[in-house]
C-alpha cells in the first residue's frame, strides 16, 4: 500500500493512519516524542521555532495520541518506518529529525534504515541510543528488572503508573524541586492516550533495541542535550557513549536536569536548538 494525506493524517505503508501538526514556514524541523507521550510534547519547541522562521511538524507514533492503534506494528523499525512515510508523504528536504527519549531512538534507527537524503542535521535529547539495557556488551546499561517493572506498573495500574512516573521523569522527585501539578496532569493525559497495547510493547523497544550501527550511519551534524540527573534514561549508559560512535557529534550536558528536559528546561533547549538550526 502506497502513502497519502487525508487533512492531517498520514497513510502509511501497512495502512496505519498517523496524525500529525505542520505549523510554520521555512526550514522543516520534524520532532519525534518520547514514551507514553505524542507530539504535543513538543508544543514549546514549536511554537518558539516557528515564530522563529521554522516549518515544525510532529507526529503521533502509531499507538499514541490521535494516530491508530494497531495491534502490529509496535516496533523500532515500523516506528522509523512511518517517519519515513511521513517525510516522503510531505517530500521534506534539508529537515532537522528531534527525537526526545525513545524519539531519539526513532531518529536514530530512521536514518540507519532509511539513510540521509531528506535530512540535514539531528538532535538527540535524553535518548535512548546506543542501547538501555544492560548486555555483555553493554555492562553500563540498565538491568532487564528495571524494564521488567516498568511492564508490572503499566499492566497493574497504568493510570496510577503514569502518575507516580512523572515525578522522576520531571525530577519532582529532587530535593528544592517545584513540581507543577499541570505537568504532571498532562503528562498522565498524554500517557494514557497511548493505548495499553503500545504502552506495553514499546517499552522492549526504547530498552532493548541496540543502535550502534544505525548511530555509524548518522553522518551529518547531530547535536545531544542530556540532563547529568537523569533518571529515566541515565547519562553514562546513553548519550556519553553515543557521543563516541557518531561521526559528526557535539554533547551538551545540562547540569542537574531531569529527562524531561523539553519541559523543564524549555528556554534553554528552545536556544540551542536555534542555536544549532543557524550554524
Amino acid at each position: 500500500m502506497s502513502t497519502s494525506i487525508t487533512g492531517s493524517t498520514v497513510t502509511t505503508r501497512d495502512g496505519t493512519s498517523i496524525y500529525y501538526k505542520d505549523w510554520g514556514q521555512g526550514t522543516p524541523v520534524v520532532f519525534s516524542h518520547g514514551w507514553p507521550l505524542q507530539g504535543d510534547a513538543w508544543e514549546d519547541q514549536m511554537l518558539f521555532l516557528a515564530e522563529h522562521g521554522y516549518r515544525v511538524i510532529a507526529h503521533d507514533r502509531r499507538g499514541h495520541g490521535l494516530s491508530s492503534k494497531p495491534w502490529d506494528g509496535n516496533h523500532m523499525d515500523t516506528y522509523a518506518d512511518d517517519l519515513a512515510d511521513l517525510l516522503d508523504a510531505l517530500d521534506l528536504q534539508g529537515a532537522t529529525l528531534v527525537g526526545h527519549s525513545t524519539g531519539g531512538g526513532e531518529v536514530t534507527r530512521y536514518i540507519g534504515r532509511h539513510g540521509t537524503a531528506r535530512v540535514a542535521k539531528a538532535v538527540l535529547i535524553s535518548a535512548v541510543p546506543p542501547q538501555m539495557l544492560r548486555t555483555d556488551t553493554n555492562p553500563e546499561g540498565l538491568p532487564m528488572e528495571v524494564f521488567d517493572a516498568i511492564r508490572a506498573g503499566v499492566l497493574h495500574d497504568r493510570s496510577q503508573y503514569f502518575k507516580d512516573l512523572a515525578l522522576p521523569f520531571y525530577g519532582y522527585n529532587r530535593a528544592g524541586a517545584t513540581p507543577s501539578q499541570g505537568v504532571i496532569d498532562t503528562f498522565w493525559l498524554q500517557g494514557m492516550q497511548c493505548s495499553i497495547r503500545s504502552a506495553h510493547a514499546c517499552i522492549a523497544q526504547f530498552s532493548e533495541t541496540d543502535f550502534t550501527a544505525d548511530l555509524a550511519k548518522m553522518t551529518i551534524p547531530t547535536l545531544l542535550l542530556h540532563g547529568d540527573d537523569d533518571q529515566i534514561v541515565p547519562i553514562g549508559a546513553s548519550a556519553r557513549h553515543a557521543v563516541e560512535l557518531l561521526p559528526q557529534a557535539r554533547l551538551v550536558v545540562y547540569e542537574g536536569a531531569p529527562h524531561g528536559i523539553p519541559t523543564t528546561h524549555k528556554d534553554r533547549i528552545n536556544a540551542d536548538l536555534l542555536d544549532f538550526l543557524r550554524s
